[in-house]
Protein backbone atom coordinates (compact mmCIF):
# COMPACT_ATOMS: atom_id res chain seq x y z
CA UNK A 1 0.00 0.00 0.00
CA UNK A 2 1.61 3.17 -1.11
CA UNK A 3 0.78 6.02 0.85
CA UNK A 4 2.03 9.55 2.29
CA UNK A 5 1.30 13.60 1.85
CA UNK A 6 0.96 15.62 -1.14
CA UNK A 7 1.03 19.34 -1.28
CA UNK A 8 -0.72 21.55 -3.63
CA UNK A 9 0.65 24.78 -4.01
CA UNK A 10 0.74 27.46 -6.09
CA UNK A 11 -0.25 31.67 -6.85
CA UNK A 12 -3.90 32.42 -6.45
CA UNK A 13 -6.29 31.34 -9.06
CA UNK A 14 -4.18 28.57 -10.47
CA UNK A 15 -6.54 25.57 -9.78
CA UNK A 16 -5.49 24.14 -6.69
CA UNK A 17 -9.08 23.61 -5.52
CA UNK A 18 -10.39 22.28 -8.73
CA UNK A 19 -7.85 20.08 -8.80
CA UNK A 20 -8.41 18.64 -5.39
CA UNK A 21 -12.29 18.93 -6.09
CA UNK A 22 -11.74 16.47 -9.52
CA UNK A 23 -9.41 14.26 -7.62
CA UNK A 24 -11.98 13.10 -5.20
CA UNK A 25 -14.90 13.25 -7.24
CA UNK A 26 -16.24 15.56 -4.93
CA UNK A 27 -16.91 19.04 -4.13
CA UNK A 28 -14.62 19.94 -1.02
CA UNK A 29 -12.86 23.21 -1.47
CA UNK A 30 -14.48 25.94 -2.57
CA UNK A 31 -13.38 28.05 -5.67
CA UNK A 32 -13.84 31.67 -7.01
CA UNK A 33 -11.86 34.11 -8.57
CA UNK A 34 -10.93 36.03 -6.12
CA UNK A 35 -7.28 35.79 -4.68
CA UNK A 36 -7.30 34.32 -0.77
CA UNK A 37 -10.59 32.62 -1.33
CA UNK A 38 -9.01 29.52 0.16
CA UNK A 39 -7.72 30.31 4.05
CA UNK A 40 -7.21 27.12 5.43
CA UNK A 41 -5.65 24.52 5.16
CA UNK A 42 -8.12 21.35 4.19
CA UNK A 43 -6.56 17.52 3.66
CA UNK A 44 -8.28 15.80 0.72
CA UNK A 45 -8.00 11.78 1.38
CA UNK A 46 -7.85 9.70 -1.63
CA UNK A 47 -8.20 6.13 -1.50
CA UNK A 48 -8.02 3.17 -4.28
CA UNK A 49 -6.86 -0.15 -4.24
CA UNK A 50 -3.55 0.47 -3.53
CA UNK A 51 -2.71 3.83 -2.61
CA UNK A 52 -3.95 6.31 0.52
CA UNK A 53 -3.12 9.92 -0.38
CA UNK A 54 -3.60 12.81 1.72
CA UNK A 55 -3.90 15.77 -0.78
CA UNK A 56 -2.97 19.42 1.11
CA UNK A 57 -4.85 22.03 -0.27
CA UNK A 58 -2.99 25.13 0.53
CA UNK A 59 -4.08 29.12 0.38
CA UNK A 60 -2.12 30.47 -2.78
CA UNK A 61 1.11 31.96 -2.54
CA UNK A 62 1.30 35.30 -3.42
CA UNK A 63 3.50 38.61 -2.57
CA UNK A 64 1.53 40.19 0.38
CA UNK A 65 -0.12 43.67 0.11
CA UNK A 66 -1.84 43.27 3.53
CA UNK A 67 -1.64 41.31 6.86
CA UNK A 68 -4.12 39.02 5.94
CA UNK A 69 -2.00 38.12 2.98
CA UNK A 70 0.95 37.48 5.23
CA UNK A 71 -0.99 35.47 7.15
CA UNK A 72 -1.92 32.90 4.27
CA UNK A 73 1.73 32.58 3.10
CA UNK A 74 2.43 31.33 6.41
CA UNK A 75 -0.02 28.85 6.42
CA UNK A 76 0.77 27.59 2.85
CA UNK A 77 5.07 27.60 3.44
CA UNK A 78 4.64 25.77 6.87
CA UNK A 79 2.66 23.23 5.11
CA UNK A 80 4.96 22.21 2.56
CA UNK A 81 7.69 21.00 5.92
CA UNK A 82 6.44 17.53 6.36
CA UNK A 83 5.01 16.56 3.05
CA UNK A 84 6.12 13.77 0.41
CA UNK A 85 5.71 15.46 -2.75
CA UNK A 86 5.17 18.95 -3.75
CA UNK A 87 2.82 19.90 -6.45
CA UNK A 88 3.55 23.19 -8.09
CA UNK A 89 0.37 23.95 -10.07
CA UNK A 90 0.99 26.66 -13.31
CA UNK A 91 -1.88 28.43 -15.30
CA UNK A 92 0.15 27.55 -18.11
CA UNK A 93 -2.99 29.26 -20.41
CA UNK A 94 -1.35 32.60 -18.74
CA UNK A 95 2.17 31.71 -18.87
CA UNK A 96 5.12 31.54 -16.22
CA UNK A 97 4.96 34.86 -14.71
CA UNK A 98 6.69 36.87 -11.75
CA UNK A 99 4.16 35.24 -9.27
CA UNK A 100 5.12 31.33 -10.35
CA UNK A 101 8.31 32.60 -9.75
CA UNK A 102 7.77 33.96 -6.14
CA UNK A 103 5.95 30.78 -5.57
CA UNK A 104 9.45 28.34 -6.83
CA UNK A 105 11.74 30.67 -5.46
CA UNK A 106 9.64 29.65 -1.55
CA UNK A 107 9.97 26.02 -2.16
CA UNK A 108 12.66 25.02 -4.45
CA UNK A 109 15.41 24.84 -1.61
CA UNK A 110 13.16 22.15 -0.05
CA UNK A 111 14.85 18.27 -0.36
CA UNK A 112 11.35 17.04 -1.71
CA UNK A 113 10.11 16.15 -5.04
CA UNK A 114 8.01 18.81 -6.96
CA UNK A 115 6.49 18.17 -9.86
CA UNK A 116 5.50 20.84 -11.32
CA UNK A 117 1.91 20.58 -13.25
CA UNK A 118 1.09 23.01 -16.36
CA UNK A 119 -3.11 23.10 -15.80
CA UNK A 120 -5.44 24.69 -17.98
CA UNK A 121 -3.68 23.02 -20.96
CA UNK A 122 -7.66 22.82 -22.53
CA UNK A 123 -7.30 26.68 -23.44
CA UNK A 124 -4.55 26.40 -25.63
CA UNK A 125 -5.32 25.54 -28.98
CA UNK A 126 -1.50 25.38 -30.29
CA UNK A 127 -0.22 22.10 -28.57
CA UNK A 128 3.67 23.04 -30.14
CA UNK A 129 3.44 26.27 -28.50
CA UNK A 130 2.95 24.10 -24.88
CA UNK A 131 5.67 21.59 -26.31
CA UNK A 132 7.91 25.00 -26.49
CA UNK A 133 7.14 25.78 -22.76
CA UNK A 134 7.63 23.02 -21.67
CA UNK A 135 11.41 22.59 -23.26
CA UNK A 136 11.73 26.11 -20.85
CA UNK A 137 10.58 25.36 -18.16
CA UNK A 138 12.49 22.39 -17.72
CA UNK A 139 15.46 24.43 -17.57
CA UNK A 140 14.17 26.50 -14.35
CA UNK A 141 14.50 24.27 -11.87
CA UNK A 142 15.02 20.43 -12.03
CA UNK A 143 11.40 19.63 -11.46
CA UNK A 144 11.15 15.70 -11.09
CA UNK A 145 8.50 15.83 -13.57
CA UNK A 146 6.51 18.17 -15.83
CA UNK A 147 3.26 16.83 -16.52
CA UNK A 148 0.52 18.87 -18.34
CA UNK A 149 -3.08 19.22 -17.01
CA UNK A 150 -6.63 20.03 -17.53
CA UNK A 151 -8.15 19.99 -13.89
CA UNK A 152 -11.51 21.28 -15.35
CA UNK A 153 -11.52 18.79 -17.69
CA UNK A 154 -9.72 15.88 -15.65
CA UNK A 155 -7.30 15.51 -18.38
CA UNK A 156 -4.28 13.87 -17.48
CA UNK A 157 -5.42 13.55 -13.51
CA UNK A 158 -5.52 9.63 -13.36
CA UNK A 159 -1.80 9.85 -14.92
CA UNK A 160 -1.21 12.02 -12.06
CA UNK A 161 -1.99 9.99 -9.60
CA UNK A 162 -0.44 6.76 -11.09
CA UNK A 163 3.00 9.00 -11.16
CA UNK A 164 2.64 10.21 -7.80
CA UNK A 165 2.38 6.91 -6.39
CA UNK A 166 6.18 5.89 -7.41
CA UNK A 167 6.82 9.06 -4.81
CA UNK A 168 5.37 7.48 -1.82
CA UNK A 169 6.46 4.92 0.65
CA UNK A 170 4.92 1.54 1.62
CA UNK A 171 3.00 1.72 4.57
CA UNK A 172 -0.73 1.28 6.14
CA UNK A 173 -3.27 3.79 5.76
CA UNK A 174 -3.11 6.46 7.51
CA UNK A 175 -6.82 7.25 7.67
CA UNK A 176 -10.14 4.74 7.82
CA UNK A 177 -11.29 4.61 4.45
CA UNK A 178 -14.37 6.16 5.94
CA UNK A 179 -12.60 9.44 6.22
CA UNK A 180 -12.45 12.36 3.69
CA UNK A 181 -11.16 15.46 5.22
CA UNK A 182 -9.47 16.95 8.00
CA UNK A 183 -11.72 19.47 8.37
CA UNK A 184 -15.71 19.27 9.97
CA UNK A 185 -18.95 19.45 8.09
CA UNK A 186 -19.48 22.46 9.74
CA UNK A 187 -17.06 23.93 8.11
CA UNK A 188 -17.71 22.58 4.57
CA UNK A 189 -21.26 23.76 4.94
CA UNK A 190 -20.13 27.29 5.87
CA UNK A 191 -17.54 27.88 3.08
CA UNK A 192 -20.82 26.83 0.88
CA UNK A 193 -22.12 30.00 1.32
CA UNK A 194 -19.10 32.13 1.25
CA UNK A 195 -18.03 30.96 -1.72
CA UNK A 196 -21.80 31.88 -3.24
CA UNK A 197 -20.83 35.58 -1.85
CA UNK A 198 -17.66 35.77 -3.56
CA UNK A 199 -19.16 34.30 -6.82
CA UNK A 200 -22.27 36.12 -6.75
CA UNK A 201 -21.35 39.68 -5.33
CA UNK A 202 -17.81 39.88 -7.96
CA UNK A 203 -15.59 42.80 -6.58
CA UNK A 204 -17.88 44.43 -4.76
CA UNK A 205 -17.47 42.37 -1.19
CA UNK A 206 -13.44 41.91 -0.80
CA UNK A 207 -12.40 38.60 0.40
CA UNK A 208 -12.46 38.83 4.12
CA UNK A 209 -15.97 38.52 4.60
CA UNK A 210 -16.15 35.21 6.33
CA UNK A 211 -19.41 33.20 7.07
CA UNK A 212 -20.35 30.93 10.60
CA UNK A 213 -22.23 27.69 10.77
CA UNK A 214 -24.23 28.89 14.07
CA UNK A 215 -26.52 26.08 14.26
CA UNK A 216 -26.49 22.08 12.91
CA UNK A 217 -28.90 20.37 12.96
CA UNK A 218 -29.29 16.64 11.21
CA UNK A 219 -31.98 14.33 11.65
CA UNK A 220 -32.52 11.44 9.36
CA UNK A 221 -33.92 12.54 6.30
CA UNK A 222 -33.25 16.73 6.42
CA UNK A 223 -30.58 19.08 8.06
CA UNK A 224 -31.72 22.37 9.77
CA UNK A 225 -28.28 24.90 8.88
CA UNK A 226 -28.03 28.60 9.93
CA UNK A 227 -25.18 30.47 8.37
CA UNK A 228 -24.12 33.82 10.24
CA UNK A 229 -22.17 36.07 6.96
CA UNK A 230 -20.03 38.33 8.40
CA UNK A 231 -18.87 41.45 7.12
CA UNK A 232 -17.22 44.98 8.57
CA UNK A 233 -19.13 47.60 6.81
CA UNK A 234 -22.56 48.21 6.55
CA UNK A 235 -22.54 49.02 2.51
CA UNK A 236 -21.22 45.34 2.24
CA UNK A 237 -24.32 44.38 3.81
CA UNK A 238 -26.91 45.96 1.98
CA UNK A 239 -24.84 44.42 -1.14
CA UNK A 240 -25.59 41.17 0.35
CA UNK A 241 -28.72 41.12 1.61
CA UNK A 242 -29.82 42.80 -2.02
CA UNK A 243 -32.95 44.52 -2.83
CA UNK A 244 -35.70 43.36 -1.06
CA UNK A 245 -33.64 40.68 -0.34
CA UNK A 246 -33.05 39.27 -3.46
CA UNK A 247 -29.02 38.18 -3.49
CA UNK A 248 -29.26 36.55 -0.33
CA UNK A 249 -31.87 34.36 -1.34
CA UNK A 250 -30.11 33.50 -4.79
CA UNK A 251 -26.73 32.96 -2.01
CA UNK A 252 -28.68 30.76 -0.48
CA UNK A 253 -30.26 28.84 -3.01
CA UNK A 254 -27.19 28.14 -4.83
CA UNK A 255 -25.32 26.81 -1.65
CA UNK A 256 -28.28 24.65 -0.58
CA UNK A 257 -27.83 22.81 -3.85
CA UNK A 258 -24.08 21.89 -2.46
CA UNK A 259 -25.10 21.52 0.67
CA UNK A 260 -27.80 18.73 -0.58
CA UNK A 261 -25.29 17.18 -2.73
CA UNK A 262 -22.51 16.95 -0.14
CA UNK A 263 -24.58 15.54 1.99
CA UNK A 264 -27.35 13.34 0.36
CA UNK A 265 -29.95 14.89 2.11
CA UNK A 266 -32.78 17.24 2.08
CA UNK A 267 -31.75 20.70 3.27
CA UNK A 268 -32.97 23.82 5.20
CA UNK A 269 -30.81 26.53 5.00
CA UNK A 270 -31.06 30.07 6.72
CA UNK A 271 -28.78 32.71 6.13
CA UNK A 272 -28.35 36.31 7.69
CA UNK A 273 -26.07 39.04 7.36
CA UNK A 274 -24.03 40.62 10.35
CA UNK A 275 -21.98 43.65 10.83
CA UNK A 276 -19.15 43.77 13.02
CA UNK A 277 -17.59 47.38 13.03
CA UNK A 278 -15.06 46.88 15.04
CA UNK A 279 -13.29 44.10 12.78
CA UNK A 280 -10.46 47.55 12.34
CA UNK A 281 -9.05 46.27 15.70
CA UNK A 282 -6.51 43.78 14.54
CA UNK A 283 -6.63 41.24 17.04
CA UNK A 284 -10.95 41.04 16.87
CA UNK A 285 -10.09 41.49 13.16
CA UNK A 286 -7.62 38.14 12.94
CA UNK A 287 -10.23 36.25 15.88
CA UNK A 288 -13.18 36.39 13.46
CA UNK A 289 -11.22 35.46 10.54
CA UNK A 290 -10.27 32.32 12.51
CA UNK A 291 -7.05 33.28 11.99
CA UNK A 292 -4.17 34.15 15.12
CA UNK A 293 -0.93 36.33 13.71
CA UNK A 294 1.41 33.98 14.81
CA UNK A 295 0.39 31.06 12.70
Amino acid sequence: MKCGFVSLVGRPNVGKSTLLNQILGMKLAITSDKAGTTRNIINGIYNDSDSQIIFVDTPGIHKPNHKLGNLLNKKAYTTNEDVDVILFLVDIAKGFGKGDQFVLNKIKDKEIPVILLLNKIDQISDKTKLLKEIDTLKDFYPFTEIIPISAKKRDNVDSLLQTLKKYLTEEERIYSEEELTNVSTRFIMGEFVREKVLKLTKEEVPHAVTCYVENYEEEEHVVHIQVLIVVDRDNLKKIIIGKQGAMLKEIGTMARKDMEHFLGKKVFLETYVKTLKNWRDEEKYFSELGLKEDE
